[in-house]
């Protein structure tokens, strides 16, 4: 195993500690109802993660309004290909509602809403 040196692996002379660890992504997905986790954080701080949701608050960008509608579908996902199939939502990732297609603007594992606006087709 060869080392740059300079490198962060190279200057570490110990392990991670507890709060220096990541955490598992959370792979919010659609189901029947909306289901929220709550993680305490560094600093007494709290993430609200998304683990299910079946709503999406949308904007229409032409009207200037905001609606509460249902997600239907995930249709395309530019993170992981695989996640369309699985119905994982991030953020970037198109989806289906009753008002058409639109494009999550909120990172639902982070912010613990989803928000999101809707795409004109351009021709």
């Amino acid at each position: 195993m060869s080392v740059v040196h300079g490198s962060k692996e190279a200057l570490r002379k110990r392990k991670k500690r507890k709060h220096e660890l990541g955490s598992s992504p959370t792979k919010t997905k659609i189901g029947e109802k909306d289901r929220r986790r709550n993680n305490k954080r560094r600093g007494g701080n709290i993430k609200v993660r998304v683990s299910t949701a079946n709503q999406v608050n949308l904007l229409d960008p032409e009207e200037g309004e905001h609606k509460q509608t249902e997600v239907q579908d995930v249709k395309e996902n530019p993170s992981n290909r695989n996640y369309a199939r699985e119905n994982v939502i991030t953020k970037g990732a198109i989806i289906d509602t009753p008002e058409g297609e639109a494009r999550v603007t909120s990172r639902p594992g982070q912010d613990g809403t989803i928000n999101a606006v809707l795409v004109t087709e351009e021709e």
